[in-house]
């Protein structure tokens, strides 16, 4: 679960992007035939997954398909003001 944690985080949002780039790159640049085709395709995936926020690898963890489910809720701002009230 705490990889599901990570790659929901902006970091991992950005880091997904990036190899996801990369895979491309790699696969039109340095792999000829079909390994490069697999390579981009594979890129694309990992790319989006960064660019939309979702997570392909955290369902086989137990953690959820989109990353926005495994993220904190916000509080409202006036649950936090109406409970800070009632302390004092």
């Amino acid at each position: 679960m705490e990889f599901a944690r990570f790659m929901s985080s902006s970091f991992g949002r950005i880091l997904r992007f990036v190899a996801g780039v990369a895979l491309v790159v790699l696969g039109l640049t340095a792999v000829h035939g079909i390994g490069g085709i697999i390579l981009v395709i594979v890129g694309l995936v990992v790319a989006a997954a960064g660019l939309f926020n979702f997570c392909i690898f955290a369902p086989l963890f137990g953690g959820p398909f989109w990353s926005k489910d495994i993220q904190p809720k916000a509080v409202p701002a006036k649950v936090v003001q109406n409970r800070s009230e009632h302390i004092k």
